[in-house]
């Protein structure tokens, strides 16, 4: 595979410290007073500030990313994802599909579309363009694909991308969008909605994995949810990858994000249909799949 012909630039990573509570208070007070304000986590910050914050913590936890979701989740994502692939059902039909997936860096969502095309379907034409903001996250999925079935073909590329604003992805020009634990981390998720909805065809599927605050799960288990959102999940980035604020940010970010049917309604607003209330949930609402058809 060509290595993304000089798209991912060697940027160095930004650690931790750049959104330290710290840095992020004298970067608040010394810009962006007048301008609208946005969340980074819990924080309140100028929206100009957030893709940089955002970008600091995936650069910092890119080397360690897929080993603290196993540790986060007790390997449960893998279930969510290999469930989320099989319901899209990648390959089917005739002359393979070209696929988008969106703040895929690691390539863990666009390996498993491929995988399922192949193995499934016998469809060696299928194709998947992993699209990041974060170059390191990127050359995380770089590396991993080296190690792949897929190395030094043309049926997987990777290039930096802004989600809000795809500007090497042509209109109408994809059949299936993908987009997995990413798009909460958004500065405008309605921008990023009505992008997706350009660069589909007619007929062409959005479906996006995420979380969902601890509000949507029954019963007592908001609480013990909560729990291991902001203590237990802090501690093991701590603990694994050496980083708590970038874990303290992500389970923050996961209670910032719009309920369930309230996303639906951003996903309709944003010109799609939904089959039935347009989600299903996962391992009692703790993640659900989004999905909406472009008419």
């Amino acid at each position: 595979m060509q290595r993304s012909r000089t798209l991912l630039p060697r940027l160095r990573s930004v650690r931790s410290s750049a959104f330290s509570t710290s840095s992020l208070r004298l970067q608040d007070s010394s810009q962006g007073k007048n301008e609208p304000k946005t969340h980074f986590g819990f924080k309140s910050i100028p929206e100009s500030l957030k893709e940089s914050l955002v970008g600091g913590v995936f650069s910092s936890v890119a080397p360690s990313y897929d080993v603290m979701n196993d540790t986060m989740s007790l390997g449960i994502h893998r279930l969510w994802k290999d469930h989320f692939v099989r319901r899209l059902d990648p390959g089917r039909g005739k002359g393979g599909m070209s696929i988008l997936d969106v703040g895929g860096g690691t390539g863990d969502i666009a390996f498993r579309l491929l995988d399922h095309a192949t193995d499934v379907h016998n469809d060696t034409t299928t194709k998947v363009m992993c699209v990041d903001i974060n170059p390191d996250m990127l050359r995380e999925g770089e590396k991993r694909s080296l190690k792949t079935r897929y190395a030094n073909t043309e049926r997987i590329k990777f290039q930096v991308q802004n989600a809000e604003e795809l500007t090497a992805i042509p209109d109408a020009s994809v059949d299936l969008y993908t987009i997995a634990f990413c798009i909460r981390n958004c500065t405008h998720i309605d921008a990023v909605l009505r992008e997706a909805y350009r660069v589909l065809k007619p007929g062409g599927v959005f479906s996006c994995l995420e979380f969902a605050p601890a509000a949507s799960l029954p019963g007592p288990l908001p609480l013990l949810y909560r729990q291991h959102l902001f203590k237990v999940i802090p501690l093991m980035g701590e603990l694994v990858a050496g980083d708590r604020a970038s874990y303290q940010y992500l389970s923050e970010s996961i209670e910032r994000f719009p309920m369930p049917d309230d996303f639906s309604r951003m996903i309709e607003e944003a010109g799609f249909n939904l089959a039935g209330r347009g989600w299903e949930p996962q391992t009692f609402g703790i993640s659900y799949i989004h999905t909406g058809v472009k008419v």
